[in-house]
Order: structure tokens, then sequence, then C-alpha cells
């Protein structure tokens, strides 16, 4: 046996995540992914009414909470068969992209490019050189050594007076990390600059959303935007335009410094190409709908087999049976009350049983979804590789740039089959970005154009029929497939179980005792210190893990679980 490390939380954004491993020989030869809280979100919601279940399910997190909200309405509007106004989609297609570039920005440069750039080794650099350097890559108006310099002074300041401030508790000198002083200086600066762009993106969800987090505007049958384009109370044109000019400014950050980055990042850490890759079933569902019915896409979605992109079967349109019959959840590993094999969502339970961490038995509160059996890896690279494999123009773009940039950087050509692996998660994550960024672009043309035409139609009202029906509603969220189940009779909720991006990634191992992508990933990784395990960190942080969605806490005593006053 070797030797077993713990990492728990081995998240920065939130903890709740605890990853073990055994590491023989300078690797990690087996490896366990547990959530630490108890879901009971869906208890809460069964006997309420339908139409109160986003508002509910988007307090899952305060991170990916406009997803919920959607994922939410779409399973009821499935259940119903209502459809939604064009305008509707429009706005829900911008707020999902906005919110999408601002989580992909923030976990980029906030939540894992700590990973592979040493910020103490920035103040090493030197402006002029890093300035040299960036100026090279890209036309980014920041890239200045006047800017560089300024990181550097305020660098120095945080170490002189020995606090790191927000870069505290990083594996600084760890020999896992390669970048050059210059390198590092680059990134840290565009680490401070993303926290200002970022600021843009949630800008647009609180516009058109009421405010960010947690958005108020959803609505089972749209929207509650009102549309006027001469009142400044409503969706005017004077917003509209000052959501335009946001988008521009994203999309400046994004082509220029995100995709160039990452890129750069990868050239230099080319041998994490053959690192992390786990399972390669991915899985990925179509988004943004451009008509009522959302049987038309502007990104499209489907189920990738063992990585090979000829394998490709699309998942069509909301409630297609492919996706709608495949997808079942076992508790065998985790901490519920099971004994009845992996159920459907629809025949979902949720029953709290811990016991304790064991190895060989029930080691999680993450339930282990499947498809059609098999763990399916989710993200920003499996909706790449799906997209790519249906020829979509713009993923197939960006991701040649970026493959042929950081080829140029590295001297070698790297092949599509990189993207199988740790790095290859960050790339597609920017790739999706760039995507992203210009279809909210496009999105606001086409609600703009529709409002043109004379509609200004948001809302179409739901109504609800005796006995039971069914719906699923699902979302293509930034970490991957999200989907909430709903089982409704006479107007009331009566089961509700949603399956979520980090459910599917951190699964522990299924009925057939399969490990899940986390762990399938971490197998061989290379460990040069157990007593810092960074190797583990870049792979695991690569997927973005968000517990708080795939795990939930609930208090059935009805106490306060926590207090916050205002002063």
């Amino acid at each position: 046996m070797g030797k077993r490390i713990t990492i728990d939380p081995i998240t920065r954004i939130e903890g709740h995540l605890r990853v073990d491993c055994e590491v023989s020989d300078g690797k990690v030869s087996k490896a366990w992914a547990s959530g630490q809280m108890w879901r009971g979100v869906e208890q809460i919601l069964i006997g309420r009414d339908p139409r109160d279940a986003w508002a509910i399910t988007q307090r899952i997190c305060g991170v990916c909470t406009t997803v919920h909200a959607v994922a939410s309405v779409r399973a009821v509007e499935n259940a119903l068969e209502l459809e939604v106004p064009l305008n509707a989609q429009y706005i829900r297609n911008m707020i999902i992209t906005a919110h999408a570039i601002h989580d992909h920005i923030v976990h980029f440069y906030h939540l894992s490019a700590l990973d592979w750039v040493d910020v103490v080794s920035a103040l090493k650099g030197d402006p002029g050189k890093t300035a040299a350097l960036a100026e090279g890559l890209s036309s980014w108006s920041g890239n200045s050594k006047h800017e560089f310099a300024k990181v550097k002074e305020r660098l120095s300041g945080f170490v002189g007076t020995g606090q790191l401030g927000i870069f505290t508790n990083g594996y600084w000198g760890h020999p896992a990390m390669k970048l050059s002083p210059e390198v590092n200086l680059l990134a840290t600066t565009h680490y401070l600059q993303a926290l200002e762009v970022q600021r843009y993106a949630s800008k647009i969800v609180s516009i058109l959303g009421s405010k960010s987090p947690h958005i108020q505007n959803m609505a089972v049958g749209g929207v509650s935007n009102p549309i006027a384009l001469d009142s400044q109370s409503v969706l005017s044109i004077e917003r509209l335009l000052a959501v335009k000019e946001w988008i521009v400014k994203l999309n400046d950050f994004i082509k220029n410094v995100y995709l160039v980055d990452v890129a750069a990042i990868g050239a230099f850490y080319a041998n994490w190409t053959a690192i992390g890759g786990g399972v390669m079933d991915y899985l990925a569902v179509p988004d943004l709908p451009l008509d009522t019915k959302g049987t038309q896409f502007a990104l499209p979605g489907g189920y990738i087999k063992g990585g090979d992109l000829a394998s490709i079967k699309p998942i069509k349109a909301f409630g297609d049976p492919y996706f709608r019959d495949g997808v079942e959840e076992s508790v065998k590993h985790s901490w519920y009350k099971g004994g009845k094999g992996a159920l459907h969502p629809f025949k979902g339970e949720t029953i709290p049983e811990y016991t304790d961490f064991q190895d060989n038995g029930k080691y999680s509160w993450v339930k282990s979804p499947t498809f059609y059996s098999k763990p399916a890896q989710v993200g920003p690279l499996s909706r790449v590789l799906a997209m790519a494999a249906q020829n979509h123009a713009p993923t197939l773009k960006y991701l040649t740039g970026l493959l042929d940039t950081a080829g140029s950087l590295a001297k070698t050509k790297i092949p599509l089959a990189a993207v199988h692996s740790t790095i290859g998660r960050h790339a597609a994550r920017a790739v999706s970005c760039a995507v992203q960024v210009d279809e909210l672009a496009n999105q606001w043309q086409l609600l703009v154009d529709n409002i043109g035409k004379g509609d200004t139609k948001t809302y179409n009202k739901p109504t609800f029929p005796k006995g039971e029906i069914h719906g699923v509603g699902f979302h293509e969220a930034p970490r991957g497939v999200l989907s909430h189940w709903v089982v409704i009779k006479d107007a009331k909720i009566t089961n509700y179980q949603a399956v979520v991006p980090t459910t599917w990634n951190a699964a522990p191992r299924n009925e057939g005792d399969v490990a899940g992508p986390y762990e399938a990933s971490l197998l061989n990784t290379p460990v040069a210190d157990p007593e810092r395990p960074l190797e583990v960190l870049r792979t695991v942080h690569s997927f973005d893990p968000c517990l708080a969605c795939a795990v939930h806490v609930l208090d059935t005593e009805g106490r306060p679980v926590v207090q916050v006053k205002a002063l």
C-alpha cells in the first residue's frame, strides 16, 4: 500500500469536497472523491407549487444561481408542454451566456490559475521583458511596461508586510511550477485585471435578471421583464445599449487575454496534456433555444463514446427521449438509503443514511449518475468536443486557433487529442467562453431585431392539469450538464431531483463500482511531494468543482443554520 493523503477542503471557492489518494512510486494509484454535506433541497420542494421551484432551487448555490432557475422553469415547462415567447428565450439566453462568461473568467484566473502560476516568482520578473512578451502575443491595452511595474510594486508591498493577502496559501516554489518570472508576472497582472473585467458580465446579469446573484425575473412560461423602448422602469433601449457596451469590453478581454493566457500556459505545461484524462465518455446538452418550443439551438449537444468524435449522437430538443431515458443515479457508495439499484430521477430518492468514510463502502453525500449505465464526464471539454464533432464553425475556429498558438509557443504541433487532459479542460473552457461571448452579442441582436418587429411579448401563462405529469429541464451550465426532474400531481410537486454537473464529475463509484470522472482522472497523476500535493489540485480544479450544487444541508428541526446581521 502506498502513502495515503487527504485534502479537505480542496476548492478555493467553497469547501465540502474531500479527496483521498494513495500515492505509490510517485503517482496516484487510487482515489476517492467525497462530498461532505448532505443534499436536502429536493425534500424542501415536495408539496410546493411548481411555479415556485425555480426561486428555491437557485438557492442551491451562491455561485451557480442562474443555472438552477433556468433548469427548473424548463422542467415545469416541459411537463406542461408550454411554449416560451421568443423575447423570453433571448433574454434568458443573454443571462445564461453572461453568467457563463463570468464563471469562466473567475474560474481560470481566480480559482485555478494559481495552481500553475507562482506569484512569488513574479517578483523577479522584469516589467520591460514581460511587456515585450505580452505585446508579442496580443494587442490588449493592459499589456504595458507601466502596468506590469505597478503590479510588481504592489506584490512587493504584500511580501514586505509579510502578508500575501489574496495570494496566501499557494504552493510557491513547488517543483511542479515551471513558468518563468516574466510569465508569472504577466499572469498575475491579468489575474488582477480579470477582477475588474468580470464585473461587466455580472452587470449584464443584474440588468436583465434584476439582481445578481439569484436573479428575480424568471417565471414558468417566460420572464417578467416588460419591454418598452421609451420607459426608464422596464427593459429600455438605454439599458440594452449599456449591455452592448459591456459585451464589447468582455469580448476584448476574452479574445486578447484569456485565450492567449491559456494557450501560453498550455505551451509551458505541455506535459500536462498527457495527465488527467480519466473518463472519456462525454455528455453535453444543446442550449440557447432559438424557437419557442426548444427544438432549435445556437449551441449543439450530444454524447461521445471513448473520446471518438465520430461517435457523436446528438441530443436534439428539450425532452429528447434519448437524454430523458438514459439518466440514472446510484447511491451504493453514497450516504443515502438504497438497495434498489440505480434509479431514474423521476423515481429518485434522497433519504440520508450516514455511516462513516468507508473505502469500499459508502463515502460521499454525492450520488453517482450514469448515462446508459456508464459514467460520463461533463463540462466545457464535453461541450466543446460535442460542438466540434457537429462542425460548429465558431467552436472549430477558436479551438484550432488556441491549439495553433500553443503549438507555436511550444515549437511543436499540438493535436486535438491533447485536450483529453487536465490542461485540455482549461483550453476547452477558454474556447467555450469565446464562443459564448460571440453568442451573447448574437442574442442581443436577435432580441433588438425582434422588438423592432413590434413583438414585446415575454410571458405565456401556465395552466396545470389534474392528474400526474412529468418534466425534465436541462441546461448546459458553465460546469456542464444540469438537469432538473419534476413530478407534478394536481398542481403540486410530488418528486424533484436535480442532477448537477459536479454530481456527474465528483461521483463516487457507481452501482458497478466504476470510478467517477474526478477519481478516474487522478489515476497515474505524478505527485512530487505528498505533503504538498499540487498536482492533485491541478486536475481536480480543472473540472471547476462546485460542491454546493452537488450536496446540500438541511436542518430537519427547522432551527436556523446561520444568522447574518446588517450593521
